[in-house]
């Protein structure tokens, strides 16, 4: 009830799972992170108004409409489907007849997470178990490339992160956990129902 209370607020629609027809061992199931879960998170954690954040497998757009909204920062939302892609433009055409004009932006493409180009802007990073394991090591090793050639700080910001994405984390790359976020709101019994931050640089 609560998460069509703030769709109706943004004016868009993002509720509901979509499940593949032809599921792919590499891709998980289209599903938005609760309202109530992003709530708690922004609660304890700041984005700047200089941030830029890269949302991987947004779906309809849920997380970037909600972190404009919340906080004024640029996002994009970058989804491999097609029809998910076409419904987070419709939500955005929606969305922005409720916004006033801004400094900051949203936009979407539609590519394969581990074919977009990261830009230098980009510095916060988004992940709600969209994909397997093999993907997630390409996604990063792309931020660690673009952090070569454009040093600054960045996080990457996983949702109920499985273990795999968080071994690989701290063992194999030079991120480090800086902050663990307990969803309250959520099912008590579940450990994987939370916000893990890493960070690299200051």
């Amino acid at each position: 009830m609560y998460d069509k209370e703030c769709d109706r607020l943004l004016r868009i629609n993002t509720v509901g799972v979509r499940e593949w027809l032809h599921q792919s061992s590499h891709y998980n199931r289209y599903e938005a992170t609760p309202y109530k879960a992003l709530d708690d998170f922004f609660e304890v954690y700041e984005l700047k108004k200089t941030d830029r954040l890269v949302d991987f497998g947004c779906g309809k757009g849920r997380l970037p409409f909600y972190i404009h909204n919340r906080c004024g920062v640029s996002v994009t939302g970058i989804e491999m489907s097609g029809q998910l892609y076409q419904e987070a433009l419709e939500n955005q055409a929606s969305y922005m007849q409720k916004v006033k004009r801004s400094n900051t932006f949203i936009s979407f493409e539609c590519c394969l997470a581990e074919e977009y180009e990261v830009e230098a802007e980009d510095n916060r990073f988004y992940f709600f178990n969209p994909f397997s394991i093999q993907i997630f090591m390409t996604v990063i090793a792309n931020v660690l490339r673009s952090v070569d050639q454009h040093k600054r700080s960045v996080d990457i910001i996983l949702y109920y992160p499985t273990s795999d994405y968080i071994e690989f984390l701290e063992t194999s790359t030079p991120f480090e956990l800086i902050k663990g976020v307990k969803v309250s709101s959520m099912h008590e019994k579940d450990p994987n129902e939370l916000f893990l931050v890493f960070r690299l640089g200051d």
